[in-house]
């Protein structure tokens, strides 16, 4: 794997899907699916399987479809990309997750659980011990599926950085090839988020046998910079919607991030597999299927974006 190569972890069908009011049919997704490996993207989250049946069907249609290299017609496509299913930690989710994914060429597991000391508390009900132990099964488990599996710490920009090392270092052992850190409720600054992952870099056992991600939420509108941040700092995946969306405030935007990075490129020296020249495709299809309107001053993908009035 090139050091220098960041990955595009595109979560609009799962994160993205979860904006008020955004609804999808499993056709819809799956020509959204379609519309991002053209794109380019390395990973498609293609749903939380075990949220409902059509969660499970809409993922594993993708998989089918979209994450082989052949089509209904026989016809080859070089560019097939990772086809992933959220899942808590517990056995039935992964058991769903696997479900739906397995039909991929690429298939992959992503699991998490909480490890801030409010959701341990109140969430979880569990006490810092019991998260690593179920850690340790869970990711045993997912591992026990298919070879590509991510864990995510949920509220990882709250938890106790020493307690996020042990356990990072816990989902390494176990078999965790990605390990995601996501700013849930989008609070941190750049500052504070780039150390955070400088933390985990330096800190965690066996850090350098995995990929390091970033999941950012727009919450303080700071996604973008959370992430470009990260990416400072060594992490090698961005977990990102097309046109930021997602609930609350939204996630990090796509576009927002490749476009930095790739015109930018003198400063980052950082490549991208992304075709930028079908980014604003993508976000007309994002934003007709799910009825979100992109702002007009959107950056990138707005309509004013390349507009001037003097």
């Amino acid at each position: 794997m090139n050091p220098n190569y960041v990955r595009i972890f595109d979560t609009t069908l799962r994160d993205g899907e979860q904006s008020p009011g955004a609804t999808l049919t499993s056709a819809e997704k799956v020509e959204i699916a379609r519309g991002l490996t053209r794109l380019g993207v390395d990973v498609i989250e293609a749903g939380f399987p075990a949220a409902s049946p059509d969660d499970l069907e809409g993922a594993r249609r993708i998989a089918l479809e979209v994450g082989n290299p052949y089509n209904d017609e026989g016809d080859q496509h070089d560019q097939v990309p990772i086809i992933c299913g959220l899942a808590r930690a517990s056995k039935k989710d992964i058991d769903s997750a696997w479900e739906a994914v397995k039909h991929a060429a690429k298939p992959r597991i992503h699991t998490f659980l909480a490890t801030s000391p409010i959701h341990m508390q109140y969430k979880l009900r569990m006490d810092p011990e019991q998260v690593v132990e179920q850690v340790r099964e869970m990711v045993a488990y997912a591992k026990s599926y298919c070879d590509d599996i991510e864990f995510s710490p949920e509220d990882a920009g709250r938890s106790d950085p020493e307690f996020l090392y042990l356990v990072l270092g816990e989902a390494i052992k176990q078999g965790a090839t990605t390990l995601n850190i996501p700013d849930t409720v989008g609070y941190t600054t750049p500052d504070e988020f780039g150390s955070l992952i400088k933390g985990i870099m330096e800190n965690t056992p066996g850090i350098d046998q995995a990929i390091l991600s970033v999941h950012c939420h727009n919450d303080l509108g700071l996604a973008t910079a959370n992430t470009l941040a990260g990416i400072q700092q060594g992490a090698r995946q961005v977990e990102v919607t097309i046109n930021g969306i997602g609930e609350r405030a939204g996630n990090t935007s796509l576009e927002e991030v490749v476009m930095t990075l790739s015109t930018r490129r003198a400063v980052y020296k950082l490549d991208l597999g992304i075709d930028t020249t079908q980014i604003a495709r993508v976000s007309r299809m994002v934003s007709n299927y799910t009825g979100i309107p992109v702002q007009p001053n959107k950056a990138i993908v707005g309509a004013n974006a390349f507009a001037h009035e003097a």
